[in-house]
C-alpha cells in the first residue's frame, strides 16, 4: 500500500468517497428511468488534500415499462430514444460504474465507497433501484450512508442549492450546462473537495 493510498483511506475511516449524480425520468426510482449516471473519484495529495480526479459516465437506456415524466425531462433536456445518445441497459451501466469504483477501493486500500452527492439520498435511491431491477449484487456503495453536500454546504457556506453553493466555494458553475450527470458531478465533486479540505483540518 503506497503513502497516499494509506491517507486517503484514513481520512474517512476505510470510506472512499465516489461522487455520483444521475438524471433521472422523475422522482419516483421504483417507476422513473435513470438516464444517465456520471461518478467522480477523488484523490490526494501528500498534503492531505483532496482533489477531483478521474470522471466515468454512460446514457442509459429507460427500462421496460419506465414512466417518462414530460416536466422531468423537459428540465434535463434529454430524449430518451435519441439514437446519438449511444445508451446501454441499465445493467450494464451499473458493471461499468460499479467496476472502476472497486478498482478504486483496491487502489487506496478502502473498504467501502461511499456516495457523495447533492442531496444524496435521491441519487443513491436511484442508484440502489437500478441495481435490485438488474440483479447486480456486487454494489459498492455503503447501502444507508452518504456524504450529502447540500447539507454540508448549508452548514459550511450558509447555501443548499448546489449553483450558489458553488459559487459561494468559488467553484465556477455554469447554470447553463445543469442537469447533465458529468456536470453536475465534477462540480459537486469539487464543492465537496473545497468543503472537506477547508474544515477537514
Amino acid at each position: 500500500m503506497n503513502n497516499k493510498a494509506t491517507i486517503l483511506s484514513r481520512r474517512f475511516r476505510g470510506l472512499l468517497p465516489v461522487v455520483i449524480d444521475v438524471e433521472t425520468s422523475g422522482l419516483n426510482p421504483a417507476t422513473d428511468a435513470l438516464l444517465e449516471i456520471a461518478a467522480v473519484t477523488l484523490a490526494m495529495n501528500g498534503e492531505g488534500r483532496l482533489f477531483r480526479d478521474q470522471t466515468f459516465a454512460c446514457h442509459v437506456e429507460p427500462f421496460i415499462g419506465a414512466r417518462l415524466e414530460k416536466e422531468a425531462l423537459e428540465i434535463t433536456g434529454i430524449d430518451p430514444f435519441h439514437p446519438l445518445r449511444f445508451a446501454i441497459p441499465e445493467r450494464q451501466a451499473l458493471y461499468r460504474i460499479f467496476a472502476e469504483i472497486r478498482r478504486q477501493l483496491e487502489k487506496t486500500a478502502c473498504y467501502r465507497a461511499v456516495l457523495v452527492g447533492h442531496n444524496a439520498w435521491f441519487d443513491l435511491s436511484f442508484i440502489l433501484a437500478a441495481a435490485k431491477r438488474s440483479a447486480v449484487r456486487q454494489n459498492p456503495f455503503h447501502t444507508f450512508t452518504t456524504f450529502d453536500t447540500a447539507s454540508l454546504s448549508a452548514v459550511a457556506l450558509g447555501e443548499t442549492v448546489l449553483a450558489r453553493a458553488a459559487r459561494r466555494a468559488r467553484v465556477p458553475f455554469d447554470i447553463q450546462q445543469a442537469h447533465s450527470a458529468i456536470y453536475d458531478a465534477e462540480r459537486t465533486a469539487e464543492l465537496f473537495c473545497h468543503i472537506a479540505n477547508k474544515w477537514g483540518n
